[in-house]
């Protein structure tokens, strides 16, 4: 699935269409720094029946919140600097104990989730128009 994104309010479209297509527990954001990883988020988070406030997760690692459907951990891997540091916080747990996992800057851990179902997030900004990528 493709989107463009020309203003905030798009994302509710985005969220819109690709939340019936949710069928695994790990959703991987790919996009540069500012291309709305966690703006989708928020979207997202809202159309789960989360009444937690969403904020990025880049100095904390990890931000959970409360759904009716169950917990969901929002990840920012930026910062990780090798696979041991993301074993450190205990990311296998999280998986393991939540209805969602949404991991941002997920390459430093991609290699490990070869096994698991996952959706991937694509975000593509060039300035004016956001393109999202849905897999």
């Amino acid at each position: 699935m493709q989107f463009n994104i020309n203003k905030i309010e798009d994302w509710q479209n985005v969220v819109n269409e690709i939340f019936p297509e949710l069928q695994h527990p790990i959703l991987l954001l790919k996009g540069n720094l500012g291309a709305g990883k966690t703006t989708f988020t928020q979207f997202l988070l809202k159309n789960l029946g989360s009444i937690d406030e969403v904020s990025s997760p880049t100095y904390a690692i990890v931000n959970e919140y409360h759904t009716p459907k169950g917990n969901v951990f929002h990840f920012d891997l930026y910062r990780m600097k090798n696979l041991a540091e993301v074993y450190d916080i205990g990311i296998e747990e999280y998986l393991d104990n939540s209805y969602l996992c949404i991991i941002e800057w997920p390459e430093i851990y991609e290699e490990e989730l070869e096994d698991f179902p996952h959706h991937e997030l694509q975000i593509e900004n060039d300035g004016e128009t956001r393109r999202i990528d849905f897999v």
